[in-house]
């Protein structure tokens, strides 16, 4: 997993409840070096993109439409999921419409995170 999030407390508390599962995570602290992450990886090598919206440098819609318009097969298709504290149903909208798969509100509350990244990768019928 992608985490891009600028806030520190934020980022232990999310790297924790994921290491917790057993799942790898790199953590971008702006949009910018999210997205240098994600072009300098292998083709294929993060599962989903955790994208805060509010982020410095380049903010989270921004990262999103940086790494959809990457030349490589797996821009176009990783799961990125919005976690942001913007939960209205225009800010869910505006994160689908800037290319995001999911929208997690924060603060993020764990069964909701281990649910949303279950389905955007696809794990089923696995306790979480």
């Amino acid at each position: 997993i992608l985490l891009c999030e600028d806030h520190p407390l934020n980022q232990e508390i999310v790297v924790a409840l994921l290491k917790e599962k057993g799942v790898k995570v790199s953590v971008a602290e702006d949009g910018k070096i999210g997205v240098e992450m994600f072009a300098r990886s292998m083709l294929g090598f993060y599962d989903a993109v955790l994208m805060d919206v509010r982020m410095p440098v380049m903010n989270g819609y921004e990262a999103t439409e940086a790494i959809r318009s990457l030349s490589r097969p797996d821009a176009a298709e990783v799961q990125i999921i919005a976690m942001t504290a913007d939960a209205f149903s225009d800010d869910v909208q505006k994160c689908m419409d800037c290319g995001m798969n999911g929208h997690i509100a924060k603060p993020v509350d764990p069964q909701q995170l281990y649910r949303a990244l279950c389905r955007s990768i696809g794990v089923k019928n696995r306790a979480v």
